[in-house]
């Protein structure tokens, strides 16, 4: 099967099962007349099961769609959403939900699979360019579908166990695309080509190295020039042989601070980013009630969708030097994130409440786009497959603690206007912890430049007292 019929096979799935009508008015319908269920029981009690079903869920799937080959899971999770849909349309009671959510959470742990089918079967060279359109058409299938939801309800009036059924068939569609994949030959650390196992030349490692150090930033150069390991090992590895592999290389690449920083952003702002949006919909219907009123949730989501994706864009044309400034701008924008979601605690207009999420949602988009760029780019796809699982992982990990703290009924089980006073805190804390970073930083190049002045003073001083001097035709050294 050609390389461009598999990725256009893989673009149907990512609309299909992205296309999800149904998604912004989830709260409304659990809330509501079809399944009947409290306010409590919906945030506190069945939506962190998602939470914790993720986060456990995560990094087996990362090693078994390596070791069985992408397609597995890919077929995998389109059945989980697929179920999803079906116990959300016939299922009743809570503990059915909580069922629900983990088979999703089984889905969105599985998505990695969808990301990484292509790489094995597209040579390096245009990993940017598939990568692309893949994130490209799921998020326009996730805005289509938002829209969709939308102008049913507003226009056509339709009720939301309606919109379940056309989410249930888009997930069926979904489903029938991964079965006309071909099963890949190889995979990234258990399934290795030949080709890979082979050590590099120095040649190619030359130019890879000038390569990295060309479009990496500063203090990343330790990074690119990682040992490659796991490309070096024999045409089938073991499971005690990768894991050896995914250590060595975690401690490797963490060692690059910048790296670090841009990594530590991304797990705590991710932890949050999630908070917020998986209880959104449960703060709109305490401000604006969809048993009573008109709701506009798919029109939220489908403007913050659009705006982060050229939010994401405007990362390119940003002429900033981010290896001095990154910080200090992760600083400024969290801060703002921060204003975002204490605006949605403070203001109970649903409008400035809407706003507010649209702008939170783009900020997090451009920031994470950014994020991601500044790892990718000193790193090979081994690396940058593991440090970005990582990082979703460390993001889960500081969710899960939230959630059992303040969500769920186990622990405090706050009502959610004080879970986003808390969440708008925690944003707080994140511009904190940056600007902190950035004032190290900014005192560090200032004492380096100091020393720099200081050692080349010394070098000039040091060569004029050792200079010849002429005096009447003769010289004289002192």
């Amino acid at each position: 099967m050609p390389v461009l019929d598999q990725t256009l096979v893989l673009c149907v799935y990512g609309f299909f099962s992205n296309l999800r009508p149904s998604e912004p008015f989830l709260t409304a319908y659990l809330l509501g007349p079809d399944k009947n269920l409290t306010e409590t029981q919906v945030v506190n009690e069945i939506y962190p099961v998602w939470t914790y079903s993720y986060l456990v869920l995560l990094f087996p799937i990362f090693l078994a769609t390596d070791f069985l080959r992408y397609k597995p899971v890919l077929v995998l999770q389109a059945t989980s959403l697929v179920v999803t849909y079906v116990m959300l349309l016939r299922a009743q009671g809570m503990l059915a939900m909580q069922l629900l959510e983990f088979f999703f959470g089984l889905a969105t742990a599985s998505e990695v699979a969808y990301y990484s089918y292509i790489y094995s079967v597209v040579k390096p060279a245009h990993y940017q360019r598939v990568t692309g359109y893949c994130r490209s058409v799921a998020l326009f299938g996730s805005a289509a579908g938002s829209l969709t939801g939308q102008l049913l309800l507003s226009v056509v009036k339709v009720q939301l166990v309606h919109l379940v059924i056309i989410t249930l068939t888009t997930a069926a569609v979904a489903s029938v695309a991964p079965w006309f994949l071909p099963m890949p030959k190889r995979s990234l650390f258990f399934h290795k080509s030949p080709a890979t196992a082979e050590k590099p030349s120095s040649t190619a490692l030359l130019e890879r190295t000038k390569d990295s150090e060309s479009k990496s930033p500063p203090n990343s150069q330790d990074v690119s020039m990682i040992s490659r390991s796991s490309e070096t090992g024999s045409h089938s590895s073991g499971l005690v042989e990768v894991l050896q592999v995914l250590f060595d290389d975690f401690l490797k690449c963490y060692r690059c601070r910048s790296l670090l920083a841009w990594s530590l952003w991304w797990a705590l702002a991710t932890c949050g980013y999630f908070q917020v949006i998986n209880y959104a919909q449960a703060l709109w219907e305490n401000i604006r009630l969809s048993q009573d009123n008109e709701i506009y949730n798919g029109y939220v989501e489908a403007l913050s969708t659009l705006l982060g994706a050229l939010a994401a864009l405007l990362v390119v044309y940003l002429p900033v030097c981010w290896s001095l400034w990154g910080e200090l701008v992760l600083c400024v924008l969290s801060l703002l994130m921060a204003l975002c979601v204490f605006a949605m605690y403070t203001v109970r207009n649903i409008w400035l409440c809407y706003s507010a999420y649209v702008l939170f949602r783009a900020i997090y988009m451009l920031l994470i786009t950014l994020a991601t760029y500044q790892i990718a780019a000193s790193l090979n796809m081994q690396r940058y497959a593991l440090v970005f699982g990582v990082n979703t992982f460390m993001a889960l990990l500081l969710q899960t603690l939230l959630t059992v703290v303040v969500v769920d009924s186990a622990g405090l089980g706050l009502d959610v206007f004080t879970q986003f006073l808390i969440y708008g805190g925690y944003f707080a804390v994140i511009s904190v912890v940056f600007l902190l970073a950035a004032l190290c930083k900014l005192a560090s190049r200032g004492r380096s430049k100091q020393e720099e002045e200081v050692l080349a003073n010394s070098r000039a001083g040091t060569e004029s007292d050792s200079s010849p001097m002429v005096t009447d035709g003769v010289s004289h050294t002192e």
